[in-house]
């Protein structure tokens, strides 16, 4: 088993290697705008993932696929004679979900936008069911900040902690004896 940095490292040059090999070497007709967007190494440096991206249709796509798996054996041989490893990882080409993913979101965005408009139209003119301020202030009457509710809770809240505090209950002649 192999240090996750060391494999991180082999699969940056991988994705820098196959790039520049498509870029320079491989001359198929079949093969569109590819963009080498990743690369992922197994921990054992046996398995490499290139993931890639291809503007345009899906006929283009298909095509620059065909074409990435014909020329699998160049793009290999390359990365083996500039990376240096003892063994060559496998390579294997994934079409990169990410756009389609980016695609999707901003559909959704769109979607959550018309409908924020169409509440907005819809709201227009309109009042709320209550009062514009649910909330109670200081100067509103029936208001009571410091008032007797209060204050007589407190002083039965009091007058409790301190009879049992004091001790100075009847029912138990202990106590009292006890406390003098």
């Amino acid at each position: 088993m192999t240090d996750n940095a060391r494999a991180r490292k082999l699969a940056d040059r991988i994705q820098v290697v196959v790039a520049e090999t498509l870029d320079r070497r491989i001359k198929d007709p079949r093969l569109g705008f590819v963009t080498i967007t990743d690369a992922r190494v197994t921990g054992d440096l046996r398995e490499a993932t290139v993931f890639y991206t291809v503007y345009g249709d899906d006929e283009e796509r298909a095509a620059s696929a065909a074409a990435l798996e014909s020329a699998k054996g160049v793009l290999r041989s390359e990365v083996g004679r500039q990376t240096g490893v003892r063994f060559t990882p496998t390579l294997a080409f994934v079409p990169d979900a990410l756009p389609d993913n980016a695609r999707t979101i901003e559909d959704l965005l769109d979607k959550a936008r018309a409908k924020d408009a169409e509440v907005r139209e819809v709201s227009t003119g309109k009042t709320y069911a209550g009062d514009a301020d649910p909330y109670r202030k200081p100067d509103d009457e029936g208001y009571e900040e410091d008032g007797a509710a209060a204050t007589g809770a407190e002083a039965a809240g009091a007058a409790g902690a301190a009879g049992r505090a004091g001790g100075d209950d009847d029912t138990d002649d202990t106590d009292g004896a006890a406390a003098k």
